[in-house]
């Protein structure tokens, strides 16, 4: 099998080292071919192959292009960024008012609100304190989470 693959690329490379010829026909007109016409004189031409390495202006394109999309890579996750934070606030504010709301339910659920002094007693407040407490704190909850 070996000496198969080895004779194989012995009758490929000659092959592969063909020659471009150019002649022109009695029309004038220049053609190209990987054989010499029989009926014209011809020419081998002697053709450089195209380098592997790409010109400046492909490279240079290729740069501008990595630096876009590394610029819309950090551009996108600083706004991830940003909108996991607002979400946080978000879901903050929305705990805060919700707990403020429970208290205003059972502001609402009680007859008198008292306060616990120094000894540890029960002080109750006066009707119009206590209306002015509830008046303030429903304020509050309108001022910080709205209806």
């Amino acid at each position: 099998m070996r000496a198969f693959l080895l004779l194989l690329c012995l009758c490929t490379t000659p092959l592969a080292m063909a020659g471009t010829y150019r002649w022109v026909d009695e029309n004038g007109q220049t053609h190209f071919g990987d054989r010499p016409p029989a009926n014209a004189n011809s020419d081998e031409v002697k053709l450089d192959p195209a380098s592997a390495e790409p010109d400046a202006i492909a490279r240079q394109r290729h740069e501008r292009m990595q630096e876009f999309l590394e610029q819309s890579e950090q551009q996108r996750a600083e706004r991830n960024e940003r909108e996991a934070r607002e979400e946080a606030l978000a879901a903050e504010q929305e705990a805060r008012c919700e707990a403020l709301r429970g208290r205003l339910k059972y502001l609402k659920s009680v007859s008198r609100l008292y306060h616990v002094n120094n000894d540890g007693e029960r002080v109750y407040i006066d009707d119009e304190q206590n209306e002015q407490f509830r008046r303030e704190f429903r304020a509050q909850v309108q001022r910080e989470c709205g209806a």
